[in-house]
């Protein structure tokens, strides 16, 4: 289980990705159309003047069981060690140890 502290920091920061997504494409776009350099480094400091947690890149994906941020995968939204234990138990429909 990770720390509280680092499930609420994670929980923020997908509040804050929402809350500001429509503006960041909106500054994006813009930087893309325009061609006057000036404009262009003014909407890219209005840019750098948004929430760093805001950023989409600063998203990492989490274990929905056990809320660990390594080797999570994608497909079961699970880590490794949630995974392994769900497949043994047959939780996990369509899943079988590999034999050969």
């Amino acid at each position: 289980m990770a720390k509280k502290s680092a499930i609420t920091r994670a929980i923020k920061r997908e509040k804050q990705i929402k809350k500001y997504k429509n503006q960041r494409l909106q500054l994006k776009e813009q930087i893309k159309k325009t061609n006057s350099y000036d404009k262009k480094l003014e909407l890219s400091i209005k840019l750098q003047n948004l929430p760093r947690n805001s950023a989409e890149s600063r998203h990492r994906n989490r274990c929905w069981l056990t809320h660990r941020s390594r080797s999570v995968y994608r497909d079961f939204g699970l880590s490794r060690h949630a995974f392994r234990e769900m497949a043994h138990n047959c939780l996990l429909p369509g899943v079988r140890k590999a034999s050969w």
